[in-house]
C-alpha cells in the first residue's frame, strides 16, 4: 500500500487504493463496448474479427496502464470510435486503399504525434483550430457515428431517388437495435455502472435466445493475433495520395486526445491555477505511442475515452484508476468468443447512444455569432454526409 501511496500520491490526491479500484472498473464498465464495436466497424474493411479483437486489448491495456504509471492521470485509452470509423469507411471502403495500408498509415501519424508531443509545438498545435470549429468536428463524428449504426440496424437503407430512406422497422435487427439503445440511454439516466455494456448484452441475448444470432461461449485462449500482428504497409502509406489521409488521422487523434484530457482532467480538478494541464507531455507521449503500438498489433488509432469521466465521477484522481483499467482489459483477452457472439444489431445500439453523447457539443457552440456556428454546423454536416 505504501508503494502505491508513494508511486500514485494517493495521500496528496486526497484518494485511497480501494476508492482508485473501483473507479478503475467503473471506467472499464463504460469503455468496455470497445472491445466489440472497434473489430465490428474494422472487420467490414476485411480484418479478421477475433485478431482485432486482441489487438483492441492490447492497444487499449498499453495506453492505458503508460498513461496511469507515467502521466499518472485516471484516463483510459482504446481505439477511438471517431478513428475507426474513418479507417473502415473513409480509407479502406471510401478511398479504396486496403487495410494493411491503412495501417501504414496510423503507423506513420502515430509516429509523427510522438514528435509533435516532445517538441514545443505541442500547445500551438491544440489551440490552432477554433474551439467553435472543435465543436463541430465533433458533433459531426457522433452524427457520422450515428449514420452507421441505423444502417447496420436496417433503419435506414439507400433508395435511388432519395440517397437514404426509412427501412424496415418491424426486422428484428431494427426492433433489437432500438430495444437496447432505449434500455442503454435509460440505465445511463440512472447512473447504472456499464450501462451501454448491458444494453448491448441485452439486444444479443435477444437475438442469442430466438435464433437471430449465434452464441459461440464465453471464455478460450485469445485468438492468434497472426492476422492482423505487423501485417501495416509502411510503403504503401508513404505514397502522395496518403498525405490528406495521414494529417486527417493525425488532426483526429490530436484534439480528440487533448480534448479528452483538459476535459476529464478539469473534472477531476487535476487543472493548476493557471488553468493548464500538468505533465502535458507525458499525457500526450502516453496517447501517441499506443497508437503506434495499436498499428502494430492490428488496430486503428487509439485514444484517451471520455469514458473516463465515469471513473472521475467515482473518485479517481490518479494513475491508479487507469492501471487497474488497463488490467481489467488484458483480463478481456480471454471473452473472445463472447465478443464474436454478438451480432452487427447489437452494437449498433451503442453506436446510437456515443452518437448522441457526442452530438452534446453542438449545446456549446457560440450560436450568437454566426460566423462562429456557421463553419460549426458545416462541419458537422459534412461528416455524416462526405
Amino acid at each position: 500500500m505504501k508503494t502505491l501511496n508513494k508511486l500514485f500520491k494517493l495521500d496528496e490526491h486526497g484518494s485511497n487504493v480501494r476508492t482508485e479500484s473501483m473507479a478503475g472498473l467503473t471506467t472499464f464498465l463504460a469503455m468496455a463496448y470497445i472491445t466489440v464495436v472497434n473489430p465490428s466497424i474494422l472487420s467490414q474493411a476485411g480484418m479478421d474479427f477475433g485478431a482485432v479483437f486482441v489487438a483492441t486489448c492490447i492497444a487499449a491495456a498499453f495506453g492505458t496502464i503508460v498513461m496511469g504509471l507515467w502521466a499518472n492521470y485516471p484516463i483510459a485509452q482504446a481505439p477511438g470510435m471517431a478513428q475507426n470509423a474513418f479507417f473502415t469507411f473513409g480509407v479502406v471502403l471510401g478511398m479504396g486503399h486496403n487495410w494493411q495500408t491503412a495501417l501504414g498509415a496510423v503507423f506513420i501519424s502515430g509516429v509523427i504525434f510522438v514528435v509533435l508531443s516532445v517538441l514545443p509545438v505541442r500547445e500551438w498545435l491544440i489551440n490552432a483550430i477554433p474551439r467553435n470549429l472543435k465543436l463541430g468536428m465533433a458533433a459531426g463524428i457522433g452524427l457520422f457515428l450515428g449514420f452507421i449504426a441505423l444502417k447496420n440496424a436496417g433503419i435506414v437503407v439507400d433508395h435511388p431517388a432519395t440517397l437514404v430512406a426509412l427501412g424496415d422497422l418491424l426486422r428484428f435487427e431494427a426492433v433489437a437495435c432500438i430495444a437496447g439503445f432505449v434500455v442503454i440511454a435509460a440505465l445511463s439516466a440512472r447512473k447504472v455502472r456499464g450501462a451501454v455494456v448491458i444494453g448491448i448484452l441485452g439486444a444479443a441475448m435477444l437475438g442469442w435466445l430466438t435464433g437471430n444470432a449465434e452464441f459461440n461461449g464465453f471464455v478460450a485462449l485469445p485468438p492468434s493475433p497472426a492476422p492482423v500482428l505487423m501485417q501495416l504497409d509502411i510503403a504503401a502509406a508513404l505514397q502522395l495520395s496518403m498525405v490528406t489521409v495521414i494529417l486527417s488521422m493525425l488532426i483526429v487523434d490530436v484534439f480528440d486526445t487533448a480534448g479528452t484530457l483538459i476535459g476529464v482532467a478539469t473534472r477531476a480538478k487535476l487543472i493548476d491555477a493557471d488553468g493548464r494541464l500538468p505533465r502535458l507531455r507525458r499525457a500526450l507521449l502516453s496517447d501517441s505511442s499506443a497508437t503506434v503500438v495499436g498499428s502494430l498489433a492490428g488496430t486503428s488509432s487509439t485514444t484517451s475515452f471520455i469514458e473516463s469521466a465515469a471513473g472521475v465521477e467515482e473518485g479517481g484522481r490518479t494513475g491508479l484508476t487507469a492501471v487497474v483499467c488497463g488490467l481489467l482489459f488484458l483480463g478481456c483477452l480471454f471473452l473472445a468468443p463472447l465478443a464474436q457472439s454478438v451480432p452487427a444489431y447489437a452494437t449498433a445500439a451503442a453506436l446510437l447512444f456515443v452518437a448522441c453523447i457526442m452530438a452534446r457539443s453542438l449545446a456549446d457552440i457560440d450560436w450568437s455569432d454566426v460566423t462562429e456556428s456557421a463553419p460549426a454546423v458545416v462541419a458537422a454536416l459534412a461528416m455524416p454526409l462526405s
